[in-house]
């Protein structure tokens, strides 16, 4: 009669061949490292722009949601307006300079409709290069 420990099935790995095999693809990887090249990208160059950017008309909307107008290329200091005068000084400015860019400022305590309603109104007129100026922390 055999013994009940010669059916058991082995329960050990024999690990060697696969020790085998990643030092076989260690040596490989270490042999072909050296004679790569490092990936170079040739990136498309541009020329410099023909002109300097120009500094934004800056809507402001106060506390009491009524709207000042600031152009930062000027010294001059915000002055308030009606929406009506905030359309035509911006149109006037962008028929100067169609590259005129318009941001909009809103203290933090106004409602985010009223911040809509000054886009919408200058979507309205076809003003380019509307934004939202926000402040970094």
């Amino acid at each position: 009669m055999r013994s009940r420990s010669s059916h058991r099935p082995m329960s050990q790995i024999n690990v060697v061949p696969y020790i085998d095999v990643m030092l076989v693809l260690l040596v490989i990887f270490m042999v072909t490292a050296p004679m790569m090249n490092p990936g170079q990208v040739d990136l498309p160059s541009i020329g410099k722009a023909l002109t300097p950017p120009t500094a934004p008309l800056e809507v402001i909307i106060k506390k009491d949601n009524s709207l000042a107008l600031r152009d930062h290329a000027s010294a001059d200091a915000e002055h308030e307006v009606s929406s009506e005068e905030m359309v035509i000084t911006i149109k006037q400015k962008q028929a100067a300079n169609a590259e005129q860019p318009v941001v909009i400022s809103a203290d933090k305590n106004v409602r985010y409709e009223e911040v809509i309603k000054v886009m919408d109104v200058l979507q309205r007129q076809q003003v380019k290069k509307v934004g939202l100026l926000t402040q970094s922390k």
